[in-house]
């Protein structure tokens, strides 16, 4: 039975859905004012295997993943770029999904933006000003009473008095607490707008994903994701404004993924260690890539190096070897070999992608042992790493054009000098095949002689 790390109880947990077999799961998504960096990356591919991984189980998943689309960053790039939010936001979206695809990641099932909700926040808003959860002080703003909500903490392990002893002076003398956040903040002068009851203003950042989450999936579901920098305040304030409007719990299972580090070193633009997918991608081979992310597990930090990069691509080139000049079409995948439970076992652990991966290689030795003896036995088990390798999202492309992949060279220049050194071995001038042999191994080209021929890779 699947088990997942409840990030609210601290343990792992049978996962039951709520409606039997339909799973309803909400991931945090991007506030869109810039591209998309290699942390996003990471939580994106995460949600993404575990939604595979639930639908290869039989589940029917809804997921859904937001946009947030106003927010005071995105309104300094606006003026920055000397253009309209709207036009800022559609192509940083554009341009979201355009990276995310690059990785392998499926869209969600349903991308909801926060502008498209605000009637629903304004709604939620003044049902927790009845039940005495938040207050208007008559400055346009209005904010959450923290106290009021005898869970607060519950989820971030956060204490209220130690909150407060570290909490900075707030300039905002409406606040009738220091820790009280803001659900809607009154409009300044050339910001966008909507009209409330409380005034001209927009929503605040945390209102937004509990509407969302209650508009799409209801009251309560059953999944809620993000990276562990939102836990708290963000995660946090969620539980507090939904459980406090709706009266009910409001996530069953809270999923956090693990924080990028550059070279051990905490990603940040200040320290010059900031990439983007796409500064990323200009790299390494977008499978590559994804292969990275996957290799670590979920919860845990993973450490960007180039290093790491050159491994991962060396490991995919491994699983892709296995594969190379197999006809697939209309095979059946291996059944009972035991390698699809191991699997599944794996994955059904808190969906341990480094165990699931370790039985992908174990599989591949397996093929290559059999492929030895009689390649058209090696036939199913090729089909079933194509399968499972389907479930992480990787090995579902060519396996030659990814060995041929990453090389700067003419691939018709690199066929024509394995044809010179062809016509060297027929004329038994072994020196100069071996000088042709060194020229492409010196440029990154192996070569691999074999019954049908010689192929050539790309050396990791």
């Amino acid at each position: 039975m699947l088990q997942i790390y409840n990030s609210l109880t601290r343990k792992k947990e049978p996962f039951q859905p709520i409606d039997e077999n339909h799973v309803r799961m909400y991931v945090c998504g991007m506030t869109v004012y810039d591209f998309c960096h290699i942390g996003h990356a990471r939580t994106v591919t995460a949600f993404d295997v575990v939604a595979r991984y639930l639908r290869a189980k039989g589940y029917n998943l809804t997921y859904v993943r937001n946009v947030t689309d106003i927010d005071d960053k995105i309104i300094k790039r606006a003026i920055e770029s000397n253009e309209t939010i709207d036009v800022l936001t559609d192509r940083m979206i554009a341009a979201m999904r355009e990276d995310f695809a690059r990785l392998g990641n499926l869209p969600p099932d349903q991308e909801p933006r926060a502008t498209e909700h605000v009637q629903g926040m304004i709604e939620m808003i003044s049902g927790l000003i009845e039940k005495g959860f938040a207050y208007a002080p008559g400055n346009g703003d209005v904010y959450y009473r923290v106290r009021k909500f005898e869970g607060y903490g519950k989820l971030s392990g956060k204490v209220l008095e130690e909150l407060e002893a570290g909490a900075r002076i707030d300039v905002e003398e409406s606040k009738e607490d220091p820790m009280d956040f803001v659900l809607w903040k009154g409009a300044k002068e050339g910001e966008p707008f909507w009209a409330s009851p409380w005034g001209n203003g927009r929503p605040g950042w945390h209102i937004e994903c509990s509407v969302m989450g209650k508009c799409c999936l209801g009251d309560t579901f059953d999944i809620h994701g993000g990276g562990s920098d939102l836990k708290f305040p963000h995660h946090e304030n969620e539980i507090a404004q939904s459980e406090a409007h709706n009266d009910a719990t409001f996530v069953n299972t809270w999923m956090h993924s693990g924080a990028i580090r550059i070279d051990n070193v905490k990603m940040s633009k200040s320290l010059g260690n900031f990439f983007t997918i796409r500064e990323v991608l200009e790299q390494f081979p977008d499978e590559v890539v994804r292969y990275f992310l996957i290799s670590s597990h979920y919860r845990s930090p993973v450490n960007y190096s180039q290093e790491s990069l050159k491994e991962a691509a060396v490991r995919l080139e491994r699983l892709y070897t296995a594969l190379k000049g197999l006809e697939l079409n209309g095979v059946e995948a291996a059944a009972e070999s035991g390698f699809e439970q191991r699997f599944f076992a794996a994955m059904d652990d808190d969906f341990n992608t480094p165990v699931a991966l370790a039985v992908l290689f174990d599989l591949v030795r397996e093929l290559n042992r059999v492929r030895a003896e009689d390649e058209q036995q090696a036939l199913p088990l090729a089909a079933l790493l194509v399968k499972l390798g389907g479930i992480l999202g990787i090995v579902q492309g060519d396996a030659e054009a990814f060995l041929k992949s990453g090389s700067d060279l003419d691939e018709a220049w690199i066929e024509t000098m394995i044809q010179k050194r062809a016509d060297a071995k027929k004329a038994r001038d072994f020196a100069e095949c071996d000088r042709i042999r060194d020229e492409l191994a010196a440029q990154g080209i192996s070569l691999q002689d074999g019954p049908q021929g010689t192929t050539w890779r790309v050396d990791r």
